[in-house]
């Protein structure tokens, strides 16, 4: 649908700039406990266990939270909801710099994982308040900050934490997300709400897709020790899992107001897009993993025993290459349509898949096939979010553009459970030294499964051309 903009809520650079700091702070926060979770396990006396629960929960939190505050957003105002979102995500933030113990430290993680819904809701403000043109390189360019601000928390965490503390790994981007959340607040103006259903929260169906998300972030973690010594029990959380997925599909069939709009999801644009994403994201889950675990292995194996500082250093370029990948995106698929990017996109993700595989054996090689890969997944995803945002009713924006972001959730968590599968298969006994061939089996794998998504590629439109 085409929709005229009134020209009094225009909004100007200041605006723009403030929800891409929002953007960029949000990733950090993210992105923080992943490279730290060692140094966390160790100061909270965590089992591995509870270090893997601290590493997904904010993840499932966020693939419920998003939908809901997409739904939302279009149907209040994308500036409300996302104010009151962030004030959640800044309280959880602040928890979690606070917290002694795990389970204050989950709490904070439960709160922090409503940012994932921040997205949706920026797209929601770009498309209200931007010409149609504009909001495309606008929303390249959030989108580019939040992937930069990621890359830019795990840089940043380690030294931070083994410095200070902690506690400022927390602290310090939970403090710009209160800054920047007070400047939305100031430089937009007010957007009246969207299209109402005059249904109610799906209770049900987010209950229903928690334990989908939960059951399969179980299967993934514990499916090599339980295949050989309790397969009834990993066999029993499988259909558990089928359970879970066949009664929400169920529910946001028949409920009045669904959490999820499977009507939506049947659009081929959506369905493409999240099919993408999906596959992509599986892809790229396995180096953003791999690559700190092959960076830290020791040097008299075939590692290169660089620390936790060090580590953020060689991550550099990828965080230079993620964070220009959003823009380039924006504007690649203003002037020759989305399929173009996200086939350039996924040319020179395989092409580095491949070559952390075939070669690895110094520093520079895997720096150059990170950083290569994180420039191709920002194309990737940027240009599929942005045609999705832009190639759906004003209205559906945060409902369409939360699918996406969901199944990036889902992608990189599956991708990363994967990759951690195989490297503690491959671990001989005796030793803590996963086998090489485990790091080029998991990068082969992973360039075989996003060379799949160029048969999802050849049915897309080329895309407008602005």
């Amino acid at each position: 649908m085409t929709t005229t903009l009134d020209p009094s809520v225009r909004i100007g650079k200041a605006a723009v700039a403030a929800v891409g700091l929002l953007a960029l702070a949000t990733g950090a926060l993210e992105s923080v406990v992943t490279p730290t979770l060692p140094l966390l396990q160790r100061e909270l006396d965590m089992s591995p266990a509870e270090g893997a629960l601290l590493s997904i929960v904010l993840l499932i939190t966020g693939a419920l939270i998003t939908p809901i505050a997409g739904k939302f957003g279009d149907r209040y105002g994308g500036k409300l909801v996302l104010v009151r979102l962030m004030a959640l995500v800044s309280a959880g933030g602040l928890i979690s710099a606070l917290a002694p113990n795990l389970p204050v430290l989950l709490a904070g993680q439960v709160l922090q994982g409503a940012m994932v819904g921040a997205l949706p809701l920026s797209f929601i403000l770009m498309r209200k308040h931007l010409p149609a043109g504009e909001s495309k390189v606008a929303i390249g360019l959030v989108s580019g900050l939040f992937v930069g601000g990621g890359m830019a928390g795990t840089l940043m965490a380690g030294p931070v934490a083994e410095g200070l503390s902690r506690h400022w790994m927390f602290a310090l981007p939970t403090i710009v997300v209160i800054a920047a959340t007070a400047l939305v607040g100031k430089l937009f103006p007010p957007d009246p709400p969207g299209r109402s259903d005059g249904g109610g929260i799906d209770w049900p169906g987010l209950a229903l897709l928690c334990g989908t998300l939960v059951t399969l972030m179980l299967v993934l973690a514990l499916a090599p020790d339980l295949a050989a010594a309790q397969p009834v029990v990993l066999g029993g959380l499988v259909v558990l899992l089928a359970a879970f997925v066949t009664g929400w599909i169920i529910v946001e069939r028949r409920v009045a107001s669904p959490m999820v709009d499977l009507r939506m999801l049947a659009r081929p644009a959506v369905w493409k897009s999240c099919v993408l994403t999906f596959v992509i994201c599986v892809g790229t889950a396995t180096p953003v993993y791999l690559v700190p675990q092959l960076l830290a292995l020791p040097s008299d194996a075939y590692g290169f025993g660089a620390s936790a500082t060090a580590i953020g250093f060689f991550l550099l370029p990828g965080t230079i290459a993620a964070t220009l990948a959003g823009p380039i995106a924006g504007i690649g698929a203003r002037r020759f349509g989305a399929r173009f990017v996200v086939t350039a996109g996924v040319v020179l993700l395989v092409a580095g898949l491949l070559g952390l595989a075939l070669v690895h054996t110094a520093v520079w090689q895997v720096v150059a096939g990170k950083a290569l890969i994180a420039l191709a997944n920002g194309l990737c995803v940027t240009a599929m979010v942005t045609s999705t945002a832009t190639s759906v009713d004003q209205n559906d924006t945060g409902i369409a553009t939360s699918l996406v972001l969901v199944t990036r959730v889902l992608g990189f968590a599956v991708g990363v459970q994967f990759s951690g599968a195989l490297l503690t298969a491959s671990i001989p006994a005796g030793s803590d030294v996963p086998a090489e061939s485990a790091f080029v089996t998991s990068f082969v794998m992973a360039a075989a499964v996003t060379t799949l998504s160029l048969f999802v590629i050849r049915t897309m439109s080329k895309g407008a051309k602005e």
